[in-house]
């Protein structure tokens, strides 16, 4: 669809939900005057909002015949919000029926009802934000830990956009005199040095690399890091679960094969966020049901980062554990074996029977032993080093996306160099390079895309 803005829009900025407080926001060039319709002023000198300044705050009733709340209303003149618009923001209680009251009465007046993400939209056809730092706006809300939080402020901040813009500068000026030459092709012209060209692409290649290679970091950042439990039937796997939760989350059973489908939990360990998956048990299947969920759990083992590997102490042989290890065994995985139901071996025997192996811990997951000893280790085996202080790291798949291309389209030049490819190819591929990049910061954007990416946001967002 086609984006017009000549309208107002309100929405409940805050969740919704009984809370102490709410937010309400209105935006649009009716902004003031729609809300002067309903808003009286009780402060000592009355003041209707369409005259008072941007930036300041008035208390005062909200209603039409019957007063609905008392309220504190912000004042934003644009170019100075957070739109660029004319915003009013309704600070009332934290009441569901009293927010929906003022909603509905706001639209009564005048307003619509604003679509998802709309108001960050319209910071950025504005020109308040580019589109990444847009994207940001929604990785913030959605953070779980701190290093989520870190990331997407920074991307907000527009550390990342930053560095499109300035390669994407550089290429446009390339990619303007390679074009140029085109139109005196017949006069043997060159505007453009090829040396300085093939220079400057090969030092934007190494910076996109970067960014592509950062990806798999930002990812785990982003949705956690992959951890498996798996093990065989009644070690005690959703115990351990229940024990890094801190929560009685998955059912807990001495019958073995209770759990048959993976259970997923994020769990955030220093900062970092571990997305535990509790499998089903590892053994020979006795129905079709407990089958699928055995094959799904060496699927999920196959997908992971890490997997907990949980044995029962009192119940395995080394030599049986050594034939478990064999199965699962990835390229890729950081397996960490986890002797569990220490307290039921009365001699301690485990030590001697399992300890030679390095990558060993031994808990009691029910009565809550050595767990914290396991987090810890968790907590170092998360990838970081793509996540050093002051780097970019890409978390969005769609960005990550047009830099592949983009990398591809500048292959592409440097090929066309070495073969003396003319003027015109050059230019087409530079071109392409700029567009996967202006994607990205949404200078080359569609309708669709827009409504894919804003589509996601929260309506008061």
């Amino acid at each position: 669809m086609k984006y017009k803005f000549d309208d107002t829009i309100v929405a409940l900025a805050t969740a919704e939900g009984a809370s102490g407080l709410g937010v309400i926001r209105v935006s649009g060039k009716d902004a003031f005057k729609i809300t002067d319709k309903v808003f009286r002023s009780k402060e000592k000198v009355r003041i209707t909002l369409g005259k008072a300044d941007s930036h300041t705050i008035h208390y005062g009733t909200i209603g039409n015949e019957k007063v609905l709340d008392e309220v504190m209303v912000s004042v934003f003149r644009n170019p100075r919000s957070y739109t660029r618009e004319d915003v009013i923001e309704i600070s009332c209680h934290g009441s569901g029926y009293i927010q929906q009251q003022i909603i509905q009465l706001l639209i009564d007046k005048g307003a619509r009802l604003a679509k998802p993400g709309e108001f960050t939209l319209r910071a950025f056809i504005n020109g308040r934000i580019d589109l990444s730092e847009a994207e940001a706006v929604a990785d913030l809300i959605a953070a779980s830990s701190e290093e989520a939080h870190d990331l997407a402020l920074k991307q907000m901040r527009g550390g990342f956009s930053d560095e499109i813009s300035k390669m994407r500068e550089k290429l446009v000026h390339f990619a303007s005199m390679v074009e140029l030459e085109l139109d005196f092709s017949e006069e043997d012209v060159e505007f453009a040095n090829k040396q300085e060209l093939e220079e400057l692409v090969n030092e934007i290649k190494g910076y996109l690399q970067k960014l592509i290679q950062s990806f798999a970091y930002g990812n785990v950042i982003k949705n956690g890091i992959a951890t498996v439990i798996a093990g065989r039937p009644n070690a005690g796997k959703s115990t351990l679960l229940n024990a890094l939760l801190k929560e009685d989350r998955a059912i807990v059973s001495d019958i073995p094969g209770t759990t048959r489908d993976s259970i997923e939990e994020v769990v955030v360990i220093e900062g970092k966020p571990f997305r535990f998956i509790d499998t089903a048990g590892i053994r020979e299947a006795r129905d079709t049901i407990e089958s699928m969920g055995v094959e799904r759990t060496f699927k999920q083992i196959e997908q992971a980062a890490i997997v907990l590997y949980i044995f029962d102490v009192t119940e395995i042989s080394a030599k049986e554990l050594e034939e478990d290890i064999k199965q699962l065994k990835a390229d890729g995985v950081e397996l960490l074996l986890i002797g569990n139901k220490i307290d039921l071996d009365e001699k301690q025997n485990y030590k001697q029977q399992f300890g030679s192996n390095g990558n060993s811990h031994f808990v009691s997951a029910k009565l809550d032993q050595h767990i914290d000893e396991l987090t810890k280790k968790l907590s170092s085996l998360a990838i970081t080093s793509a996540g050093e202080k002051g780097s970019v790291v890409v978390t969005n798949a769609r960005h990550y996306e047009a830099l592949v291309k983009s990398d591809e389209a500048l292959t592409a030049v440097i090929k066309g160099l070495a073969a003396h490819s003319t003027g015109d190819i050059l230019a087409l591929d530079i071109r392409h390079a700029l567009h996967y990049l202006g994607e990205i910061t949404g200078e080359i954007t569609t309708d669709d895309l827009l409504d894919e990416i804003f589509s996601k946001f929260c309506i008061g967002k």
